[in-house]
This record gives C-alpha cells, sequence and structure tokens, in this order.
C-alpha cells in the first residue's frame, strides 16, 4: 500500500471573499508546491482532501495528448495549479 505524501496549507483571503491556498506536498521522491482557489469557506481536511483528489486526476490522466486533441474537450483548470520544487 503507498502512503499518502503529507500536505502543508497556507490560506490567503482574498477581497473576492474567496481563499487563495498555497500548499506543499513532502513528497520525499517529488516535493511539490501548488495553489489552490476556494470558494466560500471550508474546513482544512476539506481543502486537503479536494488537493488530493486533484492531483490524483491530473496524475491519471494523459493530459499533455489531451490537451492537443479536439475529440476529448480537455479544458485547463485556472483554479488549481501544481508544480514541482
Amino acid at each position: 500500500m503507498e502512503k499518502s505524501p503529507k500536505i502543508r496549507i497556507v490560506s490567503k483571503l482574498l477581497a473576492s471573499g474567496n481563499h487563495q491556498v498555497k500548499f506543499f506536498v513532502e513528497d520525499e521522491v517529488h516535493p511539490r508546491y501548488g495553489y489552490l482557489l476556494v470558494h466560500g469557506d471550508r474546513a482544512v481536511s476539506d481543502v486537503i482532501a479536494e488537493i488530493r483528489k486533484r492531483m490524483e486526476l491530473l496524475e491519471r490522466s494523459n493530459m499533455d495528448l489531451n490537451r492537443f486533441s479536439f475529440k476529448n474537450q480537455w479544458r485547463d483548470d485556472h483554479n488549481f495549479y501544481l508544480y514541482s520544487a
């Protein structure tokens, strides 16, 4: 069974009422960081679950191939950004 990496978050309230969440994925093999735009107030556990879900979707998809295909209707997610550290 694969151990899920630890995720640390920092939240910033925006003028729009949304929260900009900066997160750090503390994985020994692939450390990463990113940003998530969260609408309204949500619990920390919900935000971390959302980050894990989006990371899993991103890793499972073959985004680079679907991005340029007209068949698959791939859309960029402008509320979630993930970078390698």
